[in-house]
């Protein structure tokens, strides 16, 4: 509500094109009308919210939520004022100028993944939220060794890409080496994890 209204009131005064692509460099090289600038991204962070509400009810495994509600809860608020961020940048971007994105985005995702892996260990077994993978499925013991193990390397992921802000030239390298990481990591540590617990079940 509160997006939409800004919306409302900063169409008089926005211009016709509004940044809403910026490139590896952090530089934007794509605009859209201010129409679409203005209303797609209140769109996608209402549909994002109304997403995350209606998931619950149709998870088979829906009975666990009660058991993370609040890092249920944290996840969606998170990820609504990411998109909200995003939107208000894109406001000031095109009515006052900014500097590199690179510079505001990756410590607003650093701080995201910080966020995301603080509560992962508190995420429940479920079938929309977390590492779901074959083998965190299959076994709630590997799904709480996979998400106390992710909880530590999202938090690593979100202190090392803040890092890369002072690296310059390697920036976005090295923030997209780190995160592919962080995030294959845990998957390959259930694997790892099922096979052992398995093994030692033989």
């Amino acid at each position: 509500m509160a997006i939409a209204a800004l919306s409302l009131f900063k169409a008089p005064c926005t211009p016709q094109q509004l940044p809403t692509h910026w490139n590896a460099g952090g530089v934007v090289d794509g605009y859209s009308s201010k129409n679409f600038a203005l209303f797609f991204f209140p769109a996608i962070t209402l549909a994002l919210y109304l997403l995350m509400t209606f998931l619950p009810l149709i998870d088979p495994l829906r009975k666990n939520y009660k058991q993370f509600s609040i890092a249920y809860f944290l996840i969606r608020f998170a990820l609504v004022l990411f998109f909200a961020f995003l939107y208000f940048y894109t406001l000031w971007a095109g009515i006052y100028g900014t500097p590199k994105i690179n510079y505001l985005i990756i410590p607003l995702i650093s701080f995201l993944f910080i966020v995301l892996g603080l509560v992962m260990p508190k995420i429940k077994k479920n079938y929309f939220v977390g590492i779901r993978t074959p083998w965190t499925l299959q076994s709630e013991e590997v799904w709480q060794k996979t998400h106390k193990f992710a909880g530590k390397s999202f938090v690593a992921m979100g202190i090392l890409t803040f890092l890369t802000i002072f690296l310059k030239e390697k920036m976005f390298s090295l923030f997209m080496a780190i995160v592919l990481v962080g995030a294959f990591a845990p998957m390959v540590y259930s694997y790892y994890i099922y096979r052992k617990l398995k093994l030692f079940n033989k």
